[in-house]
C-alpha cells in the first residue's frame, strides 16, 4: 500500500458544487465562445452561486448508467464506499448540460438551424441515456432581444424550438452578445443553479427509494453507503443542514457494524472520511464545540480499534491523520473568523499527531525489523489491476471478501510483510517535524511558550534521528535559554546530552568543548561517571587528541564522526577558543569583589579586590592562567596570575598548585594595584574575567566572565539564598562561603583625604541688597608642604542678594601634595570644601491699606475724591537700620493736592485698577562699612470708579451745647450731564436746625452747588448729624450710603463747662482741625535709631490726582532726612510737613 493511504482524498476535502457541463464553445478559435467561458470562470466571487463547470464536446462519453436493480434480496455488498463515486459526482456526471447554440430570432435559414440545434440536443440525451441530467440550450444572439410579449415572432419561434429539442420553456435561455456580458452570465448561473438543484432533489429521492428494499442483516454495509450519499447530495444541493443530520446518521450506523480483524481498517476508513464532513459542516456553521465535541467522540470510539497486531503502526497512523485533518480544519475555521483561546487551538491537536507518529515509528521499529535477507515478495500483493481500490479501506489482496475467516492465510502473510517492507521506507522523521513544526507555530501565535520550547526540543531530537544535526542543534541552543532562566536543570540535562552527541558526530570544536563544559557543572543532573567520561574527553580534546564516542549514538555515524575528528586534528588552525559564560552554567563559578565594601578607593591607598573561584567538577583540575581585565587597560597588567603547566597536567591530583582548583572548595586570589592621579573622580569597572585552561601552546579554551563574574544560574541561586532561612555552617576562617560573596565589579576613585580645616564666619540673616560679608579662614595640619593652595589662609568676601530665600555657597580649597604609595612617589591633588546656607529676608514687612477721610476701609476709590494711604511697617532686621531717605515717585496720572487730603482724578472708565507705584527707601544697616542701599516698596493695585456727584461738608470739627452750628454742603457735578438732584435732611433727636429740609435743584455739568445749614445741638457728647438724603433721578443707584462716605455723619459736642477757653483757643481749634487727617510720631519715638522687630503705625495723607485712569497711578514718599525709621509710612505729604504726634 502506498505511504500516502491515509491522506484524505482530494474530493472528500473539498467543497462540494453542482457540477454543469458546458457543449457548444469553441473556447480556442471562436472569440465570442471565449469571452462567454471567461465570463464564467474569472472572478467567481463568494456572493455567485457554487458550480462548478467545464466545457466538453457535444458527443463526450458520460459515464454510463448501471441497470436499475429492481430487488436487494439476493445482493451482497462488497463494500461501503466505492472510491470513485465521490469523483464521479463531482467532476464527471453533470447535474446541467447546457448546449450553445448561435441563432438569432431572424435568422433567414431558421428551419435548418433549428434542425440542427435540436439535433446536437439528442446526442447530448443519447450519451446522457439512462441518468436523470438536465438538459438546457443557451442561443447566443448578437442583438439585444426585446421585452417578452413584444416580438411576436421571436415567442413563436422559441415554442417552435422547444418542441423541436423536446424542452421546456424554462429550459431554453438567450444570450445577447452586448456589453453587459457579465450581467447576463450571472442571471444564467442562477438559472442554471435551479436546475442542478432539481437534479439533486432527484437524486436524493431515489437513494431514498432504495432503503425500503434494504435488511439490516444482510446489508448493513449499504445503509451506511446510502446514508452517506444523501448526506453527499445534500452537501452537492448546497442543503448543508440536511446533510449535516445525514452524516451523523451514517457515522452512527458505521458503528453499529460489526467490527473484526478483517473489516476493521474499512470501518475507521468511513468513520473518519463523515467525521471529516460532520467536523467540516460544523465549523462552517460556526458551531466550534459541536465540532470539538464529534471529534473526541470519534477518537474515544476508534481508539482501541486497533486490528491486526502486525499492522498497529498503521493503527497510529491513521490516529495521527485524524489529529492533522482536525487540526486543519480549526485552523481554516480561524482564518475565516473563528476566534481562538490559549488553551484551545489547532496546536494541541498537532501535538497529538505528532504524537502518534512517534508512537507509529517505534511500532513500526519494532515490528519491521527484518533481517536484511528479506526480499519484498513478487509479485506485489498490494498492487491491483486498476491501479486503485474498489472500495475505500480494503486490502488490495482480497478486496470485496466480507469473511471473517482467511480464506488463503499465505496471502494475508505476503500482504502483511509487504505493508511491513513499505512502512520501513517511510522517513517517520519528516512526518514528525512537519506536524511539530505546526504545533509550535500555532503556541507562537497563542503565546504558549513553554508548549512551544517543549515541541522544539522534540523537534530537536527528530532532527538528531534524521541525522541533520545542524538543524537539531539550531534548535536545542535555542531552547536552552529558557530551560536555563527557569530552572528546568532535568530537562537541560537531557538537552545538552543530544546536544554533545550532535556536536561529536559534527566534529564542531566549540560547541562540543561548551556543552562539555556546562555538562560538568552544578546544573548538570549526569551521575558523577559519566561526568568523569566527560571530562576525559574534553581534556583529550584540549591535548589534540580525538574524544571517544557518545554513547547511543548510531555506528556509521560514529565511523564518520571519528574520520571528523582525525581531520580536524591533522588541520592546523586556531587552537584558542573563547567562550562567554554568561550565558550559560559551567562548571567553574566566579565571583570578583572589591575590598571594603566601599564604593571608592582613595587615590593615596592601593586598590585591593579578590576573585573567588570554585570548581564543580568531579575531579580537581588545573588552570594555567587569570587575568582580569577593566575599563582603563592600563591596570590590567597588574592583574595576572600565570602558571606554567603541560596540556597533560590539567587532571592531575595536586592541589598545592597556585591555579589548581578542588571540587567544592572557595578559592580566593587577591589583586592589588595604585590607581592613577589622572582617575581621581572616575569609576573602575572590571569589564571582564578570563580564565584559561590548558596550554596557549596547543590547545586551550577561555572561560570569559563580563563583569564581575556571574552566569546564567547566579542570580536565580543568590534569590534563594536571600530567601532561606538555613543555617551556614561555620568555616574555618580561611573558607567563606560562596552564598555570602556578593560581586561587587566597580569601584570609584577619589582624592586623597585632606588634612586642612577650613572656617567659615558670618553673621546671619542677609537683607536683600546688602552687602553680606563672609570671612573663610583655611588652616593646613599636613606634615610636609602644601603647594598650589587656591585660596588665600584668610579673606574677607562680600555677597550681594537681590531675591529673598534660601542660598548655599561652596568654599573650595584645593592644594598638591607629594605622598608615597607602595614604594612609589606621586602628587595627589587635595580639596576640601566646606558649604554655608544663608538665609536673605526682606529687611521689612509693609501692609498697606485704604481708608477714607474718615479713616473708613476702602475697598475702591472715586476719581477727584480725596482718600488716604495707611502703612503698617514690620523690622525683619536683627540689627538697627538706619533710613537716611526715602522717595515716593508719584505716576503721570497722579498730582498733588494742596490741601492735606489726597484724591484721583475722574477718569472716563469705571473700575480700573491702577498701581500707586514704587516706594524707594534709602538705608544703612549698623556697620559703617555697608554703602547705602535702595530698598523699592512695590504698592498695591486700587479699583477706580467715577461717581457723578461728589458732596463735600463744611463744618466745625467740633460744636457746644446751645451755640449755632453752621454746616456748608458742597454738591459738585463730575458729568457731563445736567443733573436733577432731590435733596432732604431727615431731623435728629439731638440737633434742631434751620435750612431747606426738603428741595429738589439742577447742577449743571462741572458746576458746584452750595447748601447751608445752621444746626442747634441739644445734647453733650458725640451726637450724629441730621441726615442729608440725595437722590439723583438720572442715576438711581447712587445711593446714601454712599454719600455718607464723602461727608461727616456726627461730631462731638461740648458741654457748657468747656466752654470758657483760653487766650491761645482760636490757635488750639486751628491745630484741631487737622486731628481727623493727621497721624504724628511723638519725640520720644522718633530717635536716631529704632528697635529691631518693633512694629510702627504711620496714618499721613497722601494727596494725589490721577489725570487717566488708563495710566498707572504711583505714589512717592517723602520722609524727614534726619529720622531713620524701619517702616515709613507710605502717604504722599504735602510740601509743607506738619507737626507730628505719636499715640502710643
Amino acid at each position: 500500500m502506498s505511504p500516502t493511504q491515509w491522506d484524505f482524498p482530494v474530493e472528500l476535502c473539498c467543497r462540494p458544487m453542482a457540477f454543469v457541463t458546458l457543449t457548444g464553445l469553441d473556447v480556442v478559435y471562436n472569440a465570442v465562445h471565449r469571452a462567454v467561458w471567461d465570463a464564467f470562470c474569472a472572478n467567481r466571487r463568494a456572493d455567485r452561486v457554487p458550480i462548478s463547470f467545464k466545457v466538453l464536446p457535444g458527443d463526450h462519453e458520460y459515464p454510463k448508467c448501471r441497470p436499475k436493480r429492481t430487488s436487494y434480496e439476493w445482493y451482497i455488498p462488497k463494500g461501503i464506499l466505492k472510491t470513485g463515486w465521490m469523483n464521479k459526482h463531482l467532476n464527471l456526471v453533470p447535474a446541467l448540460v447546457v448546449v450553445f447554440y448561435e441563432l438569432d430570432w431572424d435568422e433567414p435559414q431558421w428551419k435548418e438551424k433549428q434542425s440542427e440545434c435540436a439535433t446536437r440536443v439528442e446526442i447530448v440525451r443519447q450519451s446522457l441515456q439512462g441518468r436523470n441530467t438536465k438538459v438546457a440550450v443557451v442561443l447566443i444572439q448578437k442583438k439585444t432581444p426585446l421585452p417578452p410579449g413584444e416580438d411576436v415572432i421571436a415567442s413563436e419561434r422559441a415554442a417552435a424550438l422547444c418542441n423541436a429539442c423536446e424542452l421546456s420553456g424554462k429550459s431554453l435561455f438567450v444570450l445577447p452578445h452586448t456589453d453587459h456580458l457579465v450581467g447576463y452570465i450571472i442571471r444564467l448561473e442562477n438559472a442554471f443553479y435551479e436546475h442542478a438543484q432539481t437534479y439533486y432533489y432527484t437524486e436524493i429521492r431515489r437513494v431514498k427509494s432504495h432503503k425500503e428494499f434494504l435488511n439490516k442483516t444482510t446489508h448493513q454495509l449499504l445503509f451506511v453507503r446510502h446514508q452517506f450519499k444523501i448526506a453527499f447530495f445534500s452537501e452537492l444541493k448546497q442543503d448543508t443542514q440536511n446533510a449535516l443530520k445525514n452524516y451523523r446518521t451514517a457515522y452512527n450506523l458505521v458503528h453499529e457494524l460489526r467490527a473484526h480483524e478483517t473489516n476493521i481498517l474499512e470501518i475507521k476508513t468511513m468513520a473518519g472520511f463523515i467525521n471529516y464532513k460532520i467536523c467540516r459542516l460544523c465549523f462552517q456553521h460556526n458551531t466550534p464545540l459541536d465540532a470539538i465535541a464529534q471529534f473526541r467522540k470519534h477518537i474515544d470510539l476508534c481508539k482501541k480499534k486497533i486490528g491486526s497486531a502486525e499492522l498497529a503502526f498503521e493503527h497510529a497512523a491513521w490516529m495521527s491523520k485524524q489529529f492533522q485533518a482536525f487540526g486543519d480544519l480549526f485552523d481554516e475555521a480561524i482564518k475565516l473568523g473563528l476566534t481562538a483561546i490559549q488553551t484551545q487551538n489547532p496546536g494541541f491537536y498537532y501535538q497529538q499527531a505528532a504524537y502518534y507518529a512517534q508512537e507509529r515509528k517505534q511500532v513500526a521499529k519494532a515490528l519491521c525489523n527484518h533481517e536484511a535477507s528479506v526480499t519484498y515478495p513478487n509479485p506485489d500483493p498490494l498492487e491491483t489491476q486498476a491501479g486503485v481500490l474498489d472500495f475505500y479501506g480494503q486490502r488490495s489482496w482480497r478486496q470485496g471478501i466480507l469473511s471473517f475467516d482467511l480464506s488463503d492465510p499465505e496471502k494475508e502473510k505476503v500482504g502483511i510483510l509487504a505493508i511491513q517492507l513499505k512502512e520501513r521506507s517511510v522517513v517517520h522523521s519528516e512526518v514528525i517535524i512537519t506536524l511539530l513544526s505546526n504545533a509550535v507555530a500555532q503556541f507562537k501565535k497563542y503565546k504558549c511558550p513553554r508548549m512551544k520550547s517543549h515541541l522544539m526540543v522534540q523537534m530537536g531530537e527528530e532532527y538528531y534521528y534524521a541525522k541533520d544535526y545542524t538543524k537539531a542543534l539550531k534548535l536545542l541552543d535555542y531552547v536552552m535559554c529558557d530551560y536555563r532562566s527557569e530552572g528546568w536543570w532535568t530537562l537541560l540535562t537531557s538537552i545538552l546530552t543530544t546536544a554533545l552527541k550532535c556536536s561529536y558526530l559534527m566534529a564542531q570544536l566549540k560547541d562540543y568543548i561548551t556543552y562539555s563544559l556546562e555538562l560538568l557543572g552544578r546544573a548538570s543532573t549526569l551521575k558523577d561517571d559519566q561526568k568523569s567520561r566527560i571530562e576525559k574527553n574534553l581534556i583529550n580534546v584540549l591535548m589534540n587528541e580525538s574524544p571517544d564516542p557518545e554513547p547511543d549514538c548510531d555506528i556509521l555515524a560514529v565511523k564518520t564522526a571519528q574520520k571528523l575528528w582525525a581531520d580536524r586534528i591533522s588541520l592546523a588552525g586556531s587552537n584558542v577558543f573563547t567562550i562567554g559564560v554568561q550565558d550559560f552554567v559551567p562548571f567553574v563559578q566566579c565571583k570578583a569583589k572589591f575590598h571594603f565594601h566601599a564604593p571608592s578607593f582613595h587615590v593615596d591607598v592601593p586598590v585591593q579586590f579578590d576573585v573567588y573561584l570554585k570548581a564543580d567538577c568531579p575531579h580537581p583540575i588545573r588552570f594555567s592562567k587569570l587575568c582580569i581585565s577593566f575599563n582603563n587597560q592600563e591596570y590590567n597588567q597588574f592583574c595576572v596570575i600565570e602558571e606554567a603547566s603541560k596540556a597533560s597536567d590539567v587532571l592531575e591530583n595536586l592541589t598545592q598548585g597556585k591555579m589548581c582548583l578542588v571540587p567544592g572548595k572557595t578559592r580566593k586570589f587577591l589583586f592589588k594595584f595604585v590607581a592613577k592621579t589622572e582617575d581621581v573622580g572616575k569609576k573602575i569597572e572590571i569589564t571582564s574575567v578570563d580564565l584559561v585552561l590548558g596550554s596557549e601552546a596547543g590547545r586551550c579554551v577561555v572561560l570569559n566572565w563580563q563583569g564581575g563574574g556571574g552566569d546564567a544560574a547566579s542570580a536565580q541561586e543568590a534569590l534563594q539564598a536571600s530567601r532561606s532561612f538555613k543555617r551556614r555552617p561555620r568555616l574555618p576562617d580561611s573558607e567563606v562561603h560562596w552564598d555570602g560573596i556578593v560581586i561587587q565589579a566597580s569601584t570609584m576613585i577619589i582624592s586623597r583625604v585632606p588634612n586642612v580645616s577650613v572656617h567659615l564666619r558670618h553673621d546671619p540673616p542677609a537683607l536683600t541688597n546688602e552687602m553680606y560679608c563672609l570671612v573663610v579662614t583655611v588652616q593646613s595640619h599636613e606634615k610636609t608642604l602644601i603647594r598650589d593652595v587656591k585660596l588665600t589662609l584668610e579673606k574677607t568676601l562680600y555677597v550681594r542678594c537681590g531675591t529673598v530665600g534660601s542660598r548655599m555657597f561652596l568654599v573650595y580649597v584645593s592644594y598638591l601634595i607629594n605622598t608615597t604609595i607602595e614604594g612609589k612617589e606621586i602628587v595627589c591633588k587635595c580639596h576640601k570644601d566646606e558649604t554655608v546656607t544663608i538665609e536673605t529676608v526682606f529687611p521689612f514687612d509693609v501692609a498697606v491699606k485704604f481708608v477714607s477721610t474718615k479713616f473708613e476701609h476702602l475697598e475702591r476709590v472715586y476719581a477727584d475724591i480725596p482718600f488716604l494711604l495707611m502703612t503698617d511697617l514690620l523690622s525683619a532686621s536683627p540689627w538697627a537700620l538706619t533710613i537716611v531717605s526715602s522717595e515716593l515717585q508719584l505716576a503721570p496720572s497722579m498730582t498733588p493736592m494742596d490741601q492735606l487730603e489726597s484724591q484721583v482724578d475722574r477718569g472716563e472708565n469705571v473700575a480700573h485698577s491702577p498701581s500707586l507705584g514704587p516706594l524707594f527707601c534709602h538705608r544703612t544697616s549698623a556697620m559703617d562699612s555697608i554703602p547705602v542701599i535702595s530698598t523699592v516698596i512695590t504698592l498695591p493695585h486700587v479699583i477706580v470708579e467715577n461717581i457723578p456727584l461728589h458732596v463735600n461738608a463744611d463744618l466745625p470739627s467740633f460744636g457746644r451745647v446751645r451755640e449755632s452750628l453752621p454746616v456748608r454742603y458742597h454738591l459738585q457735578n463730575k458729568t457731563d450731564l445736567v443733573q436733577d438732584v432731590e435733596i432732604s435732611v431727615e431731623p435728629s433727636d439731638a440737633f434742631m436746625f434751620s435750612g431747606l429740609k426738603q428741595i429738589r435743584l439742577r447742577i449743571l455739568p462741572g458746576t458746584e452747588q452750595e447748601m447751608l445749614y445752621n444746626f442747634y445741638p441739644l445734647m453733650a457728647g458725640y451726637q450724629q448729624l441730621p441726615s442729608l438724603n440725595i437722590n439723583l433721578l438720572r442715576f438711581p443707584n447712587f445711593t446714601n450710603q454712599l454719600l455718607r462716605r464723602f461727608i461727616p455723619t456726627s461730631i462731638f459736642v461740648d458741654s457748657l463747662a468747656l466752654c470758657h477757653l483760653d487766650a491761645h483757643s482760636d490757635k488750639s481749634r486751628q491745630m484741631d482741625e487737622y486731628i481727623l487727617f493727621h497721624v504724628q510720631f511723638s519725640h520720644s519715638v522718633v530717635s536716631k535709631s529704632l528697635r529691631p522687630h518693633g512694629l510702627q503705625h504711620a496714618r499721613l495723607p497722601c494727596i494725589t490726582k490721577t489725570q487717566n485712569l488708563h495710566e498707572l497711578m504711583s505714589i512717592k514718599s517723602v520722609l524727614p532726612s534726619n529720622h531713620q525709621i524701619l517702616y515709613p509710612p507710605l502717604l504722599l505729604l504735602p510740601s509743607i510737613l506738619p507737626s507730628i504726634r505719636v499715640f502710643s
